[in-house]
């Protein structure tokens, strides 16, 4: 074994320079996989929020109740499966599970991770997003209808970016949580941040020290992106309700 410094922040130091390209690439793919995923995942928990405050006629043809139920039973399955269990048991089962099969046969971790990260954010922004849109006052569609607007124009230019901003607050929770989670996905041989130091850290038993590393680099990530989310909601919040609503209108006049 090679000899090395003496201290503690000596061989923090020391690890740092030598497996500089380890630890980059090690954040690359942390980024890569909670960013990818979060927006994938508010994708999805969109869809499933929307599913879930739908609401079915009394006037509905029997086809469509039936379908609207089945879509409900199986999104509040989704949601009650993925927010009841643990993120690193379902990183197991997807990996492995699905690798016996002919569709994950050629799965890479880092797919799986990605698929992962989306199923279990999907799970959590569904109520969100349903919560967010149901947060708008009712008087501002019919308000936008009565101005002309169609259903799907109104929650488009009068709904959806209000709730967004109600939603943001809870989106950056959940990607600074998916930011740090990703260390899981070590157990599916994902080569994130967790994992380079793992690996850092067994050639010279400094696992303490090769931990510290990644510590910093998560800090920063976190207090980094928390900022830039903070700037996102001022922004947000200095918009008014209606600026898109009144330009789709001027732009159609």
């Amino acid at each position: 074994m090679e000899s090395g410094p003496t201290s503690v922040f000596g061989w923090v130091y020391f690890l740092a320079q030598k497996y500089s390209d380890m630890f980059i690439e090690g954040t690359w793919i942390t980024l890569y996989i909670a960013v990818l995923g979060t927006i994938l995942g508010f994708a999805l928990g969109f869809v499933i929020g929307v599913i879930q405050d739908s609401k079915i006629s009394q006037y509905d043809n029997p086809i469509k109740k039936g379908f609207m139920h089945g879509l409900k039973i199986v999104s509040t399955v989704y949601v009650e499966v993925f927010r009841d269990t643990p993120m690193i048991v379902q990183a197991m089962i997807v990996y492995y599970g699905l690798r016996q099969t002919t569709l994950g046969a050629h799965m890479t971790p880092v797919f799986a991770g990605i698929l992962v990260t989306v199923l279990n954010t999907g799970a959590y922004m569904a109520e969100t997003v349903r919560a967010g849109i149901g947060s708008i006052d009712k008087g501002q569609k019919e308000g936008a209808w009565a101005m002309g607007m169609s259903t799907i124009k109104t929650m488009v230019f009068v709904v959806l970016p209000q709730a967004f901003k109600n939603i943001i607050p809870e989106m950056a929770n959940t990607f600074l949580t998916n930011l740090k989670m990703t260390s899981v996905l070590n157990v599916i041989a994902v080569k994130e941040l967790f994992m380079a130091a793992k690996t850092v850290g067994g050639n010279y038993y400094k696992y303490f020290e090769a931990y510290l590393v990644i510590a910093a680099i998560y800090f920063v990530l976190c207090y980094v992106f928390n900022k830039l989310f903070n700037f996102m909601e001022k922004k947000m919040q200095d918009k008014a309700d209606y600026v898109l609503a009144v330009e789709y209108l001027n732009d159609n006049e």
